[in-house]
């Protein structure tokens, strides 16, 4: 193939136009396009009656074949049917292969014209100058501007090699068409502009009215989020100022006592920096998270410890070879394991828990389970979004998680979250 950018650039201007004709009037000249039936929601349809607008979505259809029949009213006057025929069959073919329907009226105009036997008009008698007219109009608007420019050009040219190449010695009607059918196509090109603009606009409108209610949506979140922020914390500040003071309250306090007590204190604290760290960038723009490290697996020996000082007696287990894992398996399963032994300290008191930790192939595997509720100490009432949580980082990773009640009245979460190999993926 000899490549184009080596040539003259009249020769790359003529070869880029003839490309284009043959992308919009050579290329699937012969494909099957029909017609499809009008929208009948525009602002004038749309208030005619209901037994009315079923039919309206057809008057395209019926406005072709209006054309078709003039056409074909055209040649019975003349006293030959055929010569109206052939220009009426191209005009109904717009309705399903519009391009190839050109192709037929421009191609039978000159034999209509001897077949009529009208040279006045040479190579468009009275049926052929109305058919190719109505043909450009309807292809024009049911493809793209372009195409409307190439069928306008090509007829004209295709007119002029008539006339001066095949000339009858007689008046030709070229110039007519193709002023008649340049305000035709002109009218169609621009309604197909509009249309277009319209329709952007439409589109456009739409995504702005999506963004808008997300931004909505948005908004409010954060104004929960930040009424959230403000109301817990509150209350874990005032937990953790009693609790650190309680003991001085009380003459000569246990060490137990005083043990609970500092114990409510540091989960006071570590929950409301979480808070403030989770919550705190819903704040002011200028707000400044703390720099905090996020928990991994290697504080799972911290965790149980707070449990238990908690009163929870929990046993934790890690099997497999103890590897690194990418920071979000890390985190997710710190989390869940966290707030599984937060809901057995909340649903099942008195309870003991175990927790197992299983580095296997592939993976890693999380399984908490606790016995039944035991003791004076009632079940918190009513049910929280832990399990949610748990599911929505399970799902996040692609992993799998079960939370099911245990046949001696516990319950049992297991996970499993997906770790793929060092380098897979790679290429």
């Amino acid at each position: 193939m000899t490549d184009t950018k080596t040539r003259s650039p009249e020769y790359r201007m003529a070869h880029g136009m003839f490309m284009g004709m043959r992308r919009e009037l050579l290329d699937d000249a012969l494909a099957y396009r029909p017609l499809l039936p009008m929208r009948t929601d525009g602002p004038v349809t749309r208030r005619t009656p209901r037994f009315i607008r079923g039919y309206l979505a057809w008057f395209p259809h019926a406005l072709v074949a209006g054309a078709a029949f003039i056409v074909l009213s055209l040649g019975y006057t003349e006293g030959k049917p055929v010569t109206g025929l052939i220009p009426a069959v191209a005009i109904l073919l717009t309705l399903a292969r519009p391009v190839a329907a050109f192709w037929l009226s421009l191609a039978t105009a000159p034999f209509v014209s001897i077949m009529s036997g009208y040279w006045d008009g040479w190579p468009w008698a009275p049926t052929t100058f109305t058919g190719q007219l109505t043909v450009m109009t309807v292809v024009a608007a049911r493809t793209r501007p372009r195409t409307a420019a190439w069928m306008w050009v090509l007829t004209g040219a295709f007119g002029f090699f008539c006339e001066t190449v095949l000339s009858r010695g007689v008046g030709a009607h070229t110039g007519p068409l193709l002023v008649v059918s340049a305000i035709a196509l002109l009218c169609v090109t621009v309604f197909h502009t509009r249309r277009q603009a319209e329709e952007e606009v439409t589109a456009q409108l739409t995504v702005t009215e999506r963004e808008r209610s997300k931004r909505t949506l948005l908004e409010e979140r954060t104004t929960i989020a930040r009424e959230l922020h403000d109301v817990v914390a509150h209350h874990m500040s005032v937990v953790a100022i009693q609790a650190e003071a309680a003991p001085y309250r009380v003459e000569n306090p246990p060490p137990e006592l005083e043990q609970a007590f500092a114990t409510i204190r540091e989960n006071a604290v570590a929950a409301l920096t979480e808070l403030r760290r989770i919550l705190g960038v819903v704040r002011a723009e200028d707000y400044e998270a703390p720099d905090a490290p996020q928990p991994t697996l290697a504080d799972l020996d911290g965790l149980v410890a707070n449990v238990r000082d908690a009163g929870l007696a929990v046993e934790a287990t890690v099997t497999g070879a103890v590897r690194e894992l990418p920071q979000g398996v890390e985190l997710s399963a710190y989390r869940i394991i966290q707030e599984a032994l937060s809901n057995v300290l909340r649903h099942a008191p008195g309870a003991s828990a175990k927790v197992e930790v299983s580095y296997v192939l592939g993976g890693l595997g999380l399984r908490i389970v606790n016995g039944p509720a035991k003791g004076l100490v009632k079940p918190s009432p009513g049910a929280g979004h832990g399990i949610t949580g748990m599911r929505e980082r399970v799902a996040m990773l692609d992993g799998g998680m079960t939370a099911e009640a245990t046949a001696d009245g516990g319950y049992e979460v297991a996970v499993f979250l997906p770790v793929p190999h060092a380098g897979q993926g790679e290429s």
